[in-house]
Formats: structure tokens, C-alpha cells, sequence
């Protein structure tokens, strides 16, 4: 088979389609050009949106402090009765009636909210939709560590900060003895995972039931989120979830609370250096394998591929990038998050793919989810 995409007629070393868009690339931004796509009929609708999409990336960080002030002075919770009037507002979130109104006008401006007739605020389809998910809301003030971290990113790129906030809040990133780190450090961020865990759970569990199944080890599972929501969704199902051992300790009472303690266990161990339990026929990895190098994923895969009986199967979801075109999700957000957080970083399917055949696993495919930005989902059988 021809590869077309590689075969084009080359010129002086460059294919046309590489001298198409390098003359592309000199007109648009050639100033008399951008002036002239401004004015024209037939091309000011693109020179505005692309102008529109230039300015949203630059004010892209004074929309989010938007939201971080929106959230942390629970405007939506505020507004989830009805309408409210700015002075009833201002009053409730201890703002001046000015700044609560800017606020509430850059809030609309950003879908959060709505103005409507008579001067009153009321939710728009984005402040609704965080009432919903208490993640996003502990997500938005989570990301103070981040913005700290990033407030010199050519520094961040060059490996020049120390002390990063995000590399300290997960104390396993950059942990020589995992297991070591107390409960005092493992109980904040494992806090933050159960609260948005419950979208990719549901959307995983819809790709993937897991009625014929017997037993379900969720490694890094944290304080148990996955487990219950697998066990409370297939009736028989057991489940242990694997985590370090004061995170573990924290899974077990979540089990009892729920009453599902009967089959529901907790083992507390470094999935990075000790061999996994057996007994589970499905093991899933769940935001795991993205948060660690090649270095660490390749030797759990194994040690998962070595605790799975014949016929087992492994899930993987996690949001993942795509090796042909660069996801603002997985390349640009999760990409530098990632790199302040210490190491790790979004995989492609294909590169997912590559990793299991090495670790042994066979027939490795992937389940469409309801929100792949969140997590995409692959399977792989022994």
C-alpha cells in the first residue's frame, strides 16, 4: 500500500503540500494581508474568529481566575434556587455591588451564568452543569498549585523551578519509597481523585459491564472510588482496590460505611515495587498509567500481566492523545500539568498498544466512551 501522505512530488527537499503551507503560513502574517481579510466580505468571518481565537489564548488565564473567583465564592450554589438580584448577590458573597457586578458580567460573558430581564442572574448551562459534578469545583481551586507552578513556564520547560507546588500535593510523583509517605500527605489528593472520580467510573462502567466477571482489583484506585462504584453497579462483583497502604487503610472504612465490606477489600502496598495479589480475573488501571514514565508503566504492566489468569483482561482509562493531531486536552493541558506534577505524560492508543504487546497481552482494543476527554478506554486480554 502507497503511503499518500509521504509520496507527494518533492521540491528542493520540501513537498508541495510543505510549500502550500509555508506560503500559507507568510500571507497570514503579513499585516497588509490580515488587513485586507479583515475588510473583505467574503473573509472577514474568518479573520474576526481567528482573531477571536488569538485573543481567547491570551486571556485564557484571566478567564480562569474567572472561574476560580466564581467558584470559591459559590455563585452557583447561590443561584441553584432561581434567579437573584445583584444586590441579593453581593450581599451573599460579601462583594461590593460593583465588583459583584463585574464579576457576574464576566461570568455571563463566559456561558456561567445568565442575564436576565429586570437586572436579575440566574445559571446558564456551564454554572448548572458544576452543581452536577462537585469535581470541576474541586478541580477549579486545586489548579491554584498549578497557575504557581506555571508563572514562569520557559523555567518549568528548562527544569529550572524547585519546590514545585503540584510535585509536593502528589507526593508519590517524585517519592524514592512510595510507601513511606504518611497519611497526612496522601489524604488530600486522594480526597480530590474520589471527588471526580464518579463521571469516568459511570462513563467506564457503561463501556465496560462487568456482569461476567468475579473479581475486579482496581490498582491505584485510591480510597475505593472505582471499586464501590463497580461493586454497587454489578451485583456479585468483588472487588479489591490497591493503593499505598495508608490510602488503603482509608479505602476500608469507605467499604464499611457502605456497606459492601463483604466483598470489598483494600490491600496497601507500592504497585511500583511489590507483586500485584492474584485472585482477580479484570484488573483496571484508572488515571494511573499517565501520571509515571515509561520506566514505571512498563514494569506494572508487567507485574499486572503476571497477576491475571488466563483469559483475564486489563482496562486502561485515562485520557489519551492522538499521535496525528496534538489534543489541546491531552498535549497542551495534561502536557505541562503533568510536567509540573513531576513526570509522566498522555500516551497515544497506539503507543498503549505497543507497551501491552511488551508486557504480553494480546488483542488489545478500544471501547468508545461517553466523554473521551475525560478518559478513553482500552481493553487488553491475556
Amino acid at each position: 500500500m502507497v503511503d499518500t501522505a509521504h509520496s507527494a512530488p518533492q521540491r528542493g527537499g520540501r513537498s508541495w503540500r510543505d510549500a502550500l503551507r509555508h506560503w500559507r503560513v507568510r500571507m497570514v502574517s503579513d499585516p497588509a494581508f490580515q488587513r485586507a481579510a479583515a475588510s473583505f466580505p467574503l473573509t472577514r468571518w474568518i479573520a474576526r474568529r481567528k482573531g477571536r481565537a488569538l485573543f481567547d489564548l491570551c486571556a485564557g488565564f484571566v478567564y480562569s481566575q474567572v472561574l476560580v473567583a466564581f467558584v470559591r465564592l459559590g455563585v452557583a450554589e447561590r443561584l441553584s434556587g432561581g434567579p437573584r438580584t445583584l444586590d441579593e448577590l453581593s450581599d451573599d458573597i460579601s462583594l461590593e455591588p460593583e465588583a459583584a457586578e463585574r464579576l457576574m458580567r464576566a461570568a455571563a460573558a463566559l456561558g456561567l451564568v445568565e442575564h436576565r430581564v429586570g437586572g436579575t442572574y440566574a445559571l446558564a448551562d456551564l454554572g448548572a452543569a458544576m452543581l452536577g459534578n462537585a469535581g470541576v469545583a474541586e478541580m477549579v481551586t486545586h489548579h491554584a498549585a498549578l497557575y504557581a507552578d506555571l508563572a514562569d513556564p520557559v523555567a518549568l520547560l528548562r527544569g529550572e523551578t524547585a519546590g514545585r507546588a503540584l510535585e509536593s500535593y502528589w507526593g508519590y510523583a517524585t517519592a524514592e519509597d512510595s510507601a513511606s509517605i504518611g497519611a497526612e500527605r496522601t489524604g488530600t489528593y486522594s480526597e480530590l481523585m474520589a471527588a471526580s472520580l464518579p463521571m469516568i467510573a459511570e462513563d467506564v462502567l457503561d463501556a465496560y459491564p462487568m456482569a461476567g466477571h468475579r473479581r475486579l482489583m482496581d490498582v491505584g484506585g485510591g480510597i475505593g472510588g472505582f471499586a464501590r462504584a463497580a461493586a454497587t453497579r454489578t451485583t456479585g462483583l468483588n472487588v479489591v482496590t490497591v493503593d499505598l497502604p495508608t490510602v488503603a487503610a482509608q479505602a476500608r472504612l469507605h467499604f464499611e460505611k457502605e456497606g459492601i465490606a463483604d466483598r470489598a477489600q483494600a490491600t496497601g502496598l507500592d504497585f511500583h515495587r511489590d507483586p500485584l495479589p492474584g485472585g482477580a480475573d479484570l484488573i483496571s488501571l484508572v488515571r494511573v498509567c499517565f501520571d509515571h514514565p515509561d520506566e514505571r508503566v512498563a514494569p506494572l504492566l508487567a507485574r499486572v500481566r503476571a497477576a491475571l489468569p488466563p483469559g483475564g483482561r486489563l482496562l486502561i482509562a485515562e485520557p489519551m492523545t492522538d499521535m496525528r493531531h496534538p489534543d489541546a486536552v491531552g498535549d497542551a493541558y495534561f502536557g505541562f500539568y503533568l510536567m509540573a506534577m513531576g513526570r509522566g505524560r498522555c500516551r497515544s492508543v497506539e503507543t498503549l498498544r505497543t507497551m501491552l504487546s511488551a508486557a504480553g497481552f494480546r488483542a488489545v482494543r478500544e471501547l468508545p466512551t461517553r466523554r473521551p476527554m475525560l478518559a478513553r478506554l482500552l481493553v487488553a486480554e491475556v
